[in-house]
């Protein structure tokens, strides 16, 4: 998607209605080291994430891996790697 002058985007509607985002919505971006993460900001009073390092604290132990390592992690989501040497 291209920025506008006036730096503005058009966020495609699949994401509006999976976020639920709407005309008065408000959302933010999150700084990280690959890009930005595009987040809505609920009016539940909680203060908005700033930045990747923050949200991924609040997030820390939200996910239960089964006792898998990262490594099995990543390999279950994305399946085995091809390109690697299977020795």
């Amino acid at each position: 998607m291209r920025v506008t002058e006036k730096g503005q985007v058009t966020i495609p509607k699949g994401i509006r209605d999976r976020l639920g985002i709407g005309p008065g919505s408000e959302v933010d971006f999150i700084a990280s080291g690959a890009g930005a993460v595009l987040v809505k900001i609920e009016k539940s009073g909680s203060d908005p994430i700033r930045n990747f390092d923050d949200w991924a604290r609040r997030v820390q132990g939200t996910v239960d891996l089964g006792g898998m390592t990262t490594d099995e992690y990543i390999e279950w989501l994305r399946g085995p790697r091809d390109d690697l040497d299977p020795r």
